[in-house]
């Protein structure tokens, strides 16, 4: 099942300012996180922040919170299931009641805050597709046991050209040439 851009929403977990430096891989995780936040936007796809006890790890990262918009909102939260903050929980749920009941995961760390998100939502019902490559652990062993236990589960696993890609559906979308020209930079 293709990743529909009417029905989606992306879910951007706790990417922030102390927990960044300590994940695996990192530059490659925080670009990626940066590329779905700025197609997202481009295509008009709702966004959800959330920062895990900011008062200690600090606030979503400055280079990202910079593409906040209208339609995306930050979330503070001190349980590692997201879901279990009221704040978020009414925010999704009113964006599924406006046809938004996929969700395009992204952040840290995959095996505590972005895995127990993810499958509490599950047992919501949303459907859930995880960025593999916009996702991080302190160590890759837990990043990698992270994603098995969440697709055992049934989440989707892909990755984030291919989320942008299906967002996109078509060359003909007017945002078509701009996802082109970001993606094209990116690799020169």
């Amino acid at each position: 099942m293709l990743i529909s851009r009417e029905r989606s929403q992306l879910l951007v977990v706790d990417v922030q300012e102390r927990l960044v430096p300590a994940i695996f891989d990192v530059e490659r995780v925080v670009t990626n996180v940066a590329r779905l936040i700025r197609y997202a936007s481009l295509l008009h796809i709702p966004t959800t922040y959330t920062e895990h006890m900011p008062e200690q790890i600090g606030n979503v990262l400055p280079e990202l919170s910079q593409t906040i918009g209208d339609s995306a909102s930050i979330i503070k939260k001190k349980t590692f299931s997201a879901v279990r903050e009221p704040k978020f929980s009414d925010r999704l749920v009113k964006l599924r009641q406006r046809g938004r009941g996929s969700i395009v995961v992204c952040g840290m760390e995959a095996h505590v805050c972005v895995m127990q998100t993810v499958l509490d939502l599950m047992s919501q019902g949303f459907e859930l597709y995880l960025a593999v490559d916009a996702v991080g652990s302190r160590f890759d062993l837990d990043h990698q046991m992270a994603l098995r236990r969440m697709e055992s589960s049934g989440a989707t696993l892909t990755t984030t050209e291919s989320a942008i890609f299906e967002w996109c559906e078509t060359s003909r979308n007017p945002a078509f040439k701009s996802i082109s020209q970001i993606i094209q930079r990116t690799f020169s």
